[in-house]
């Protein structure tokens, strides 16, 4: 085989292993999804010398990518708001998912509820009004996780447009 192919495969596969990494980085909070998939997407273009993939494309896929980022702060705070959390409990729920992050999947998705479950109580609203801020914070956050993956998806959906059309 000829060195170069062997060269193109293995990138190729580096490709393939950071576009995986990315999406489930989107699901996982030891990885950083975003920039993940992204750099995959990057690679990708590099290696046909962005013959295909150009600086235009490239551009949509890495605002496509910080989009993730501004949906995973906005959904639980716009989940407890839609169920009528104070302002107390839409930062709750902000620094819920925050803190939620450092640990792991269970801090992910109780970071939200417990979050606005606080602010609301620091509000002086009673403990069905603060659950009902904590269950939208919840919901917000799997809205979020499923725009996260809308985005993953349309970002390889465009990259695999500009590749091969």
């Amino acid at each position: 085989m000829d060195s170069a192919l062997i060269i193109d495969i293995a990138l190729w596969l580096l490709v393939v292993v950071l576009v995986v990494a990315g999406i489930a980085g989107l699901l996982l909070p030891a990885l950083p999804g975003p920039p993940v998939l992204f750099a995959g997407l990057l690679v990708g273009a590099w290696i046909d010398d962005f013959a295909y993939v150009g600086w235009i494309t490239l551009t949509l896929l890495g605002l496509m990518a910080a989009l993730t980022y501004a949906v995973d702060f906005a959904a639980g705070a716009l989940g407890a708001k839609k169920f009528g959390a104070s302002p107390r409990a839409v930062w709750g729920a902000i620094i819920g998912t925050l803190v939620g992050v450092a640990f792991g999947v269970v801090g992910i998705l109780l970071g939200p509820f417990i979050g606005a479950l606080i602010g609301e109580l620091s509000a002086r609203r009673s403990l069905g009004e603060a659950s009902r801020a904590g269950v939208g914070a919840t919901i917000g956050l799997v809205v979020g996780t499923a725009l996260k993956l809308t985005l993953a998806f349309a970002m390889l959906g465009t990259f695999l447009l500009a590749r091969f059309l």
